[in-house]
C-alpha cells in the first residue's frame, strides 16, 4: 500500500511531465514499429552497408562519406562513424543504422520540447513536439538510414549552442556548435546554410562584448577551437582523401560552383522572388501534409500573425534567432537552381514546427476566437497528418525482398562464380551486392580493363522496370558478358524478374 501511495504522489508531482512522456511514447512507438518491414533499402543503404560491412569485417575504415546526387561531391565520413555502433550491436544488419536514425529522431522531438519551452513557453513545446511527432515527411525520414535524415537533431543543436552563447554567454557551446555543425554539413552540403546565422550572432556577442568592455579572451579562445574542431571533423578527412586521389572532390566542387548555369547563382537579389514559393512549399509539404490550400493558408497565416502579435513576437530575441534561422536558410535554397526535395530542407525542420507551435499558443491566448480558431486549425492538421501516416499503407519489405532475390540467385549459381546487373530506374545494384559480399558469395564485379579475368559463366539479371530487355541493354555489365541468350526467367509476385544469362555458343 504504501508503495502505491509513494508511486501515486511521484505521478502527481511530475504530473506536467506526462504529456511530454505520452508524445516521446508515441514517437518512440511511430518510428520504430516494424521498422525493417517499411525501412527504405535501395542503393544508397545498400553502399552504406557495404561500408560498415567492410569496416566490421575488414577494418577498412574512410576517410570520405558518400556521394552527393548532383556534382558527384563526397560528403564527409561521420554519419558512417554515427551509425557504426548501431550496425555492429544489432548484428551486422543494415536494420541497426535505420534503428539509430530513428532513436536520433525521437531525440529529436524531446530536444523541440526542451528548446520551444525554454525559448517561448511549454505549450509551444508541446505542440512543436507533438507535429514533429506525427508529421509524414518527418517520419519518413526518420525511419531509414540516410545521411540527411540526422540533419535536424544536428541543425537545432547548432543554433540552441548559438543561442548559449549569444544569450547566456557560455562560450563552452562554442565548440558544440562546431561539432553540431560539421555533422549538418556532412549530413548534407546544404546544411552550410547554417553558417550565415552562426556567422551573424558571433559577431553580435563580440560586438556585445566590446560595448560594455568585457574580455574577449575567452570568446576567442573557444572560437578558435571550435574552428579546430570543424576543421578536424570535416576538412582534414576531405583533403586527405584528395591528396591520395587526385583532387578528385575539390575538382567537383570546382565544375558544381563554376558550371552556375544549372547549378547555383550567387546574385542574391535573385532569391527574393523565390522567398515565399519556397516558404509555402517547406509549410505545405513538412506540416499540411502537401495538401495545398491548408498549406497556403498556413503560409499566409503565421505571417499575418508575425505582423497582428509584432509588439510581442518582434521583440523576443530567440525568436528573432530563429526567424534568422528561416531566413537565411529560404535565401540559401532561393539561390539553388536544381529541384528542391524535402530533405534538402532538413535543417529547417525543427523552426517549422516551433513557429507552429508558438503561433498557436499565441492564437490560444488570444481570446475566444482565438481559441477556437487554434483549436480548429490544431484539428484539421491533426486529420490531416493522421491520414498522412505510413501505417494506413502496406509494408514495401524492400529488406526482406531483395534478400529473397539473391538468395534465390546464390541457389540457381550453384556455388559458381557469377556476375550481376540491375535494370532500374530508380535504383542502383548496392542493396543487392550488399548481401553477395555479406554472404562471402562468388560473385564477381566486372572490371573493363581485366574483362577475360572478371567475366564469368553466368549473368545474373535483376529487372526492376515494367519493360525489361536484358539481352539488348546497353548497360556494361551486360555489354561486357557478349553474345548471350536467356537460360531462364523467374517472375516475383511483388513484379520483379530475375534472368539468367549465359554465353551464346
Amino acid at each position: 500500500m504504501a508503495i502505491f501511495i509513494n508511486w501515486k504522489n511521484a505521478v502527481l508531482r511530475n504530473r506536467r511531465y506526462l504529456p511530454i512522456i505520452f508524445i516521446l511514447l508515441l514517437a518512440s512507438f511511430l518510428r520504430l514499429y516494424r521498422i525493417n518491414d517499411y525501412m527504405t533499402f535501395l542503393g544508397d543503404e545498400g553502399r552504406d552497408a557495404i561500408v560498415w560491412l567492410k569496416m566490421v569485417r575488414d577494418h577498412k575504415f574512410t576517410l570520405i562519406g558518400p556521394t552527393t546526387s548532383i556534382g558527384n561531391m563526397y560528403l564527409g565520413p561521420l554519419y558512417y562513424y554515427l551509425m557504426l555502433p548501431f550496425y555492429f550491436v544489432f548484428g551486422s544488419s543494415p536494420v541497426g543504422p535505420s534503428i539509430g536514425v530513428a532513436l536520433f529522431s525521437t531525440a529529436t522531438v524531446f530536444f523541440i520540447w526542451y528548446v520551444g519551452k525554454i525559448w517561448f513557453n511549454e505549450k509551444t513545446g508541446l505542440i512543436a513536439a507533438f507535429f514533429y511527432t506525427i508529421s509524414p515527411v518527418v517520419l519518413y525520414h526518420s525511419r531509414s538510414s540516410w545521411n540527411p535524415n540526422i540533419m535536424p537533431f544536428f541543425a537545432l543543436l547548432c543554433i540552441y549552442g548559438v543561442w548559449k552563447f549569444w544569450q547566456q554567454h557560455q562560450y563552452f557551446w562554442l565548440l558544440i556548435v562546431g561539432i553540431g555543425f560539421s555533422f549538418v554539413v556532412q549530413s548534407h552540403y546544404l546544411g552550410l546554410l547554417l553558417f550565415p546565422t552562426i556567422c551573424l550572432f558571433w559577431i553580435l556577442t563580440l560586438y556585445s562584448l566590446i560595448k560594455t568592455k568585457k574580455s574577449t579572451k575567452k570568446f576567442f579562445l573557444f572560437s578558435l577551437f571550435a574552428t579546430l574542431i570543424f576543421s578536424l571533423l570535416t576538412i582534414l578527412p576531405l583533403v586527405w582523401f584528395d591528396l591520395r586521389h587526385g583532387f578528385l572532390n575539390y575538382h567537383a566542387f570546382q565544375k558544381f560552383f563554376g558550371d552556375r548555369q544549372t547549378t547555383v547563382n550567387f546574385k542574391i537579389y535573385k532569391a527574393l522572388p523565390n522567398f515565399w514559393p519556397l516558404w509555402e512549399k517547406i509549410v505545405n509539404d513538412v506540416l499540411a501534409g502537401q495538401n495545398f490550400l491548408l498549406g497556403r493558408f498556413l503560409a499566409i497565416g503565421f505571417v499575418i500573425a508575425a505582423i497582428i502579435k509584432r509588439n510581442v513576437v518582434f521583440k523576443n530575441n530567440n525568436f528573432l534567432l530563429t526567424i534568422t534561422w528561416l531566413f537565411f536558410g529560404l535565401l540559401g535554397l532561393g539561390l539553388y537552381k536544381q529541384h528542391i526535395y524535402d530533405h534538402y530542407f532538413g535543417f529547417l525542420f525543427p523552426v517549422i514546427f516551433l513557429f507552429l507551435g508558438y503561433f498557436l499558443t499565441l492564437l490560444f491566448n488570444w481570446g475566444l476566437v482565438g481559441r477556437w480558431l487554434g483549436g480548429f486549425i490544431f484539428l484539421i492538421l491533426l486529420i490531416v497528418n493522421l491520414q498522412l501516416n505510413y501505417l494506413r499503407t502496406a509494408p514495401n519489405y524492400q529488406y526482406q525482398r531483395t534478400q529473397e532475390i539473391d538468395q534465390m540467385i546464390l541457389k540457381e549459381a550453384k556455388n559458381k562464380p557469377f556476375n550481376f546487373a540491375l535494370l532500374a530506374q530508380r535504383n542502383y545494384d548496392a542493396g543487392y551486392t550488399y548481401f553477395f559480399q555479406y554472404w562471402k558469395s562468388n560473385i564477381v564485379f566486372v572490371d573493363p580493363q581485366k574483362a577475360d579475368e572478371t567475366i564469368t559463366d553466368q549473368l545474373f539479371v535483376v529487372c526492376e522496370d515494367e519493360i525489361c530487355e536484358p539481352l539488348a541493354n546497353p548497360k556494361a555489365e551486360i555489354a561486357m558478358f557478349g553474345w548471350a541468350k536467356i537460360e531462364n526467367e523467374w517472375q516475383f509476385p511483388w513484379g520483379v524478374r530475375v534472368f539468367k544469362l549465359i554465353h551464346q555458343k
